[in-house]
């Protein structure tokens, strides 16, 4: 008679599956919590440590590590290796279904303690399954419930081949490799160690990728951080798609930034229209007056709760996506007319997660560019002061720019963005695209620039269509150059000593 071994935290399904394999000729061995559960519903069950003749000990730490437990699962077919597993009275082991204790939960569970973290460590868990799956040619290995049925179903077929042994035991290495992911970052597992690891689950199948030829999910680092794009709550609309989330998380990470009533519409990760204001209806128009024409069909996200003034002028154009901490109910009837709109909840929060770029066959990880300003660290480097309008100015479209493609020029004015030159090859041709977009209202506005000028010719440029004042990091060769041009216009030039590169 074939043996199989279940021992589970989650018990979802069990039952139903501890009988069909009874009926397909299994005999039972089971472990605590499970064993009293199959014994409830009259199944034929052996206790482990009949198995064993050795008792639980340690408060149940110790009960499944035991020769005759794990050489019944590692024990190949051989003549060899059944005359040692009868040496020591055990017999060949055949299923394993194990699921672990809840680690996951209760290391996120802000209620719990270390020690109860800890406890909830498995150790016998990991070990069963690493074993099963390692013998995976001979022993069936079952990590979760949701493939109970697909494995009674091979069984009547007549059995798994080895094809279905490896996708269970890929699934269990897998399930292990997760779990002492998480066990690793709770207890700190350094960024820029010599190895590291990462857990991801699944928050959603895409309908496609960047392009609809590309097949892509969305997963959701663990263990879940504070606030993130990953927790958003969809209210309304359809399913979001790849570029939906990368662009939300542009938009999102961007309001945040202000503390005054906000509103960001981004198109291509890149900021099109953004502005505050004394409400987030005037924020919001100011955002959308900035440029009318790119914020058609973009991605729009605010840091107050949308009420009806706002939500009628947002359902005015097509938009793919609205972020915001919440919404009326009386503004969620006018949004939710548009069927295809989504609508996502979400607070706002600086994030201070790692950033990653995957590269061929790598990973480049960094910290998030989360340095603040340093006001007493600013240089002004003209023989003109920036006026007050000016200084409020050159800090809003600091924090600006620092979300726009390199090389990254904005243009602002009254706390409103009018032009944008993103990812271009050459600085300059960022500032003739912003300023260009900008037109006439370029006259007055402040300029901020990502990095530092390598040539005078931007502030010509700029100096040329009205520009007052400059915001930049500073450190070029031929900084004096770029200084001495804004003092021949009378404009004012603020160094910063802070890049913001984002490729």
């Amino acid at each position: 008679m074939k043996l199989a071994l279940l021992s589970v935290y989650d018990k979802t399904g069990v039952a139903a599956f501890a009988q069909s394999l009874v009926e397909n000729g299994y005999k039972l061995i089971s472990t605590g919590g499970t064993y009293r559960l199959l014994k409830e519903n009259n199944l034929p069950v052996t206790y482990i440590s009949e198995v064993t003749e050795f008792p639980e000990i340690l408060d149940g730490r110790v009960k499944t590590l035991h020769p005759r437990v794990h050489g019944g699962i590692l024990a190949k077919d051989t003549d060899e290796h059944r005359r040692q597993l009868e040496q020591i009275g055990g017999s060949l082991i055949d299923l394993v279904a194990v699921n672990l204790y809840p680690f996951e939960a209760v290391s996120q569970d802000p209620n719990a303690t270390e020690e109860q973290v800890v406890e909830n460590i498995d150790i016998g868990g990991p070990t069963l399954l690493r074993a099963a799956a390692k013998n995976h040619a001979r022993v069936v290995v079952v990590s979760d419930p949701k493939d109970y049925d697909w494995v009674l179903e091979k069984m009547k077929e007549g059995s798994l081949d080895l094809d279905d042994r490896k996708r269970l035991a890929a699934k269990a290495f897998n399930h292990t490799a997760y779990y002492d992911t998480l066990i690793a970052h709770y207890l700190g597992q350094p960024v820029f160690a010599d190895k590291m690891t990462v857990a991801l689950e699944k928050a959603a199948d895409l309908r496609y990728g960047e392009n609809p030829h590309q097949k892509a999910a969305f997963y959701r680092q663990a263990p879940v951080w504070p606030v993130s794009i990953a927790q958003a709550q969809q209210l309304h609309g359809k399913e979001l798609s790849f570029n939906n989330i990368y662009d939300a998380q542009a938009a999102w990470q961007l309001v945040s930034e202000f503390q005054e009533p906000c509103a960001v519409a981004v198109k291509h990760n890149n900021p099109c229209g953004l502005a505050v204001g004394e409400s987030l209806y005037e924020a919001y128009l100011k955002a959308y007056e900035g440029d009318p024409v790119s914020i058609f069909g973009g991605i729009v996200a605010v840091n107050r709760k949308v009420d009806v003034p706002t939500a009628k002028e947002m359902s005015k154009i097509f938009l793919e996506v609205i972020i915001a901490p919440d919404f009326t109910e009386d503004a969620l009837a006018v949004l939710t007319k548009k069927a295809n709109l989504r609508l996502l909840k979400l607070e706002p929060a600086q994030s201070s997660d790692w950033d990653w770029k995957k590269v061929s066959g790598g990973f480049l990880i960094q910290e998030a560019d989360v340095v603040d300003l340093d006001h007493n660290q600013l240089k002004v480097v003209t023989n003109r002061q920036p006026s007050d309008e000016e200084w409020e100015d050159l800090f809003f479209g600091w924090k600006v720019v620092k979300y726009v493609k390199s090389n990254a020029i904005v243009l602002c004015k009254a706390k409103q963005l009018i032009g944008v030159g993103a990812g271009q090859m050459n600085r300059v041709q960022s500032v003739r695209l912003s300023v260009e977009q900008a037109g006439d209202q370029a006259k007055g506005a402040v300029l901020a620039s990502d990095a530092f000028f390598p040539f005078a010719d931007s502030v010509e440029l700029a100096a040329s269509k009205g520009v007052t004042a400059i915001i930049q990091p500073g450190g070029s060769v031929r900084d004096q150059e770029v200084i001495d041009a804004c003092n021949q216009h009378g404009m004012a030039m603020v160094f910063t000593g802070i890049r913001h590169f984002r490729h």
